[in-house]
């Protein structure tokens, strides 16, 4: 089986923002490590990581997240270039989404309805993890 999942990176706020997105989307945190969960033979965890998240693991029946906290020494940039598309069969599921979403974060497209969705917005939240929300989804023809 091939399976392809997005790798987040946090700055320190891993651990919040997995907690948030199991309970948003019913999903499950199966997997929780931290640097100061390494194994000794890995060698010593840098003062003051051993909070930090080294891999998250959420699962949901529709797809998975895996993630971690910038590695101790690493610069975080940031998540660019890329977001989270999710699409919903209903609108009022992408709104419920997409209002939790934009709560402490920005909203760069509010909700409003496209050729390909009944409606469709894209949202960076609390976390910095940018979003496209789809909900109702239509039948268009292709070129």
């Amino acid at each position: 089986m091939t399976s392809l999942s997005p790798y987040l990176s946090y700055n320190g706020n891993c651990t919040e923002a997995m907690n948030f997105y199991a309970k948003l989307f019913g999903a499950k945190l199966e997997t929780l490590l931290t640097y100061g969960d390494m194994p000794p033979e890995m060698g010593p965890c840098a003062p003051g990581a051993e909070k930090l998240v080294m891999h998250a693991h959420l699962v949901h029946p529709g797809f998975t997240i895996m993630a971690g906290d910038t590695p101790p020494g690493m610069e975080f940039k940031g998540i660019a270039g890329a977001m989270m598309a999710i699409s919903f069969d209903t609108t009022a599921e992408a709104q419920r989404v997409f209002q939790a979403l934009s709560e402490g974060g920005n909203v760069t497209m509010p909700l409003s309805e496209t050729f390909w969705a009944q409606t469709f917005g894209m949202v960076t939240d609390r976390f910095g993890t940018p979003w496209g929300v789809n909900g109702g989804p239509k039948n268009f023809k292709q070129p």
